[in-house]
C-alpha cells in the first residue's frame, strides 16, 4: 500500500484498513488534494474480503489504496476482536459527502463516472443546490457490462482527462469499480480517486438508503437485503459466516503466537 499515515492503519486479516474518524480520513484525502499527490480510495466489507480471496486483481486492488476504509459493521466488530482500535464504520457516502463539502469551500471540481444519465442528471441538480461552488467538471455513464474493450476505455480516460477534475468518484459495483481504478489510475489527470459503490444511486434518490437507526447500530444491510434480496443474499448469507469463520481463526493464532 502507498499509504499517506501508517499510523492511521491497523492489519485486519489481509489488509491494512484506517482505524480513525471519517473527519480524518476526510482531512489527509484534502490534504493529498493540495499538495497534488495522485491517490485513492476504496471501501472494505466482510464481502468484498471474501470476494477478494479467490480474485487476485481485487485484492490486489484493495490492497494498493491509499484508504481502505471500514465501510462495513463486520470490519468494525472484526477490529475489536482483534484488539484494534476501529470504533466506527465509515462509508463510501460520507466520504463522499465530507470531501464534496470541503471542494466546496475551495471551488474544487469533481468528476462523476458511474450508474445511469438519469441518475447522473439528479445527482448534478442536488449536487449544484448543495455545493453551489463545487465545479462538477463532467459525468459518463459508462457501457454496463463485466469488462470495456480498449476503445471504451480509452474513451472513458479521454473524456475524464479533458475535464481536468480535482476527484473522480467512480460507482460501477465491486469489484468491477475498484479494479478499474487501480489498473487505471496512472493514465488519470486526477488527484484523488475513490470506489463508492451505491452512493450514486443513494444520493439521486433512486435508491432508499436504510433508516439512520439502521445504520447507527450497522444493521444497514439488513433493509437493503428484504429490499433486494436475490441481488445481496448472498453477501449476506454466504459471505458473512465465511468472514466470521477467518476473523476467529487469526484471533487465536494470535493468541497462540
Amino acid at each position: 500500500m502507498n499509504s499517506i499515515s501508517t499510523d492511521n492503519l491497523e492489519r485486519i486479516l489481509d489488509y491494512r484498513v484506517f482505524c480513525h474518524a471519517a473527519d480524518q480520513c476526510v482531512a489527509e484525502v484534502i490534504q493529498s488534494i493540495r499538495a497534488g499527490t495522485k491517490t485513492w480510495l476504496a471501501c472494505l466489507n466482510p464481502h468484498s474480503f471474501v470476494v477478494s480471496r479467490s480474485e487476485p486483481g481485487f485484492a490486489n486492488a484493495l490492497a494498493s489504496a491509499n484508504w481502505l476504509i471500514p465501510d462495513g459493521i463486520g470490519i468494525v466488530l472484526a477490529s475489536r476482536v482483534l484488539g484494534g482500535r476501529i470504533r466506527g464504520r465509515i462509508t463510501g457516502a460520507d466520504i463522499f459527502v465530507k470531501v464534496n463539502s470541503g471542494l466546496d469551500r475551495e471551488s474544487g471540481s469533481v468528476f462523476l463516472l458511474g450508474s445511469s444519465d438519469v441518475t447522473l442528471n439528479e445527482m448534478k441538480r442536488r449536487m449544484h443546490d448543495e455545493w453551489p461552488n463545487l465545479r462538477i467538471a463532467g459525468t459518463l455513464s459508462p457501457p454496463y457490462r463485466e469488462s470495456f474493450s480498449e476503445t471504451e476505455n480509452a474513451e472513458m480516460i479521454r473524456v475524464i482527462n479533458a475535464a481536468r477534475p480535482d476527484v473522480l468518484w467512480v460507482a460501477m459495483t465491486a469489484p468491477k469499480q475498484e479494479k478499474w481504478i487501480h489498473d487505471n489510475l496512472q493514465r488519470l489527470d486526477v488527484k484523488f480517486a475513490s470506489a463508492i459503490g451505491a452512493v450514486f444511486d443513494f444520493y439521486a434518490g433512486r435508491v432508499r438508503r436504510s433508516a439512520p437507526v439502521f445504520q447507527r447500530f450497522g444493521l444497514e444491510w439488513l433493509p437493503r437485503l428484504l429490499q433486494e434480496p436475490r441481488r445481496l443474499w448472498r453477501r449476506t448469507l454466504v459471505s458473512a459466516p465465511i468472514f466470521v469463520t477467518a476473523v476467529v481463526k487469526a484471533r487465536f493464532t494470535r493468541q497462540s503466537d
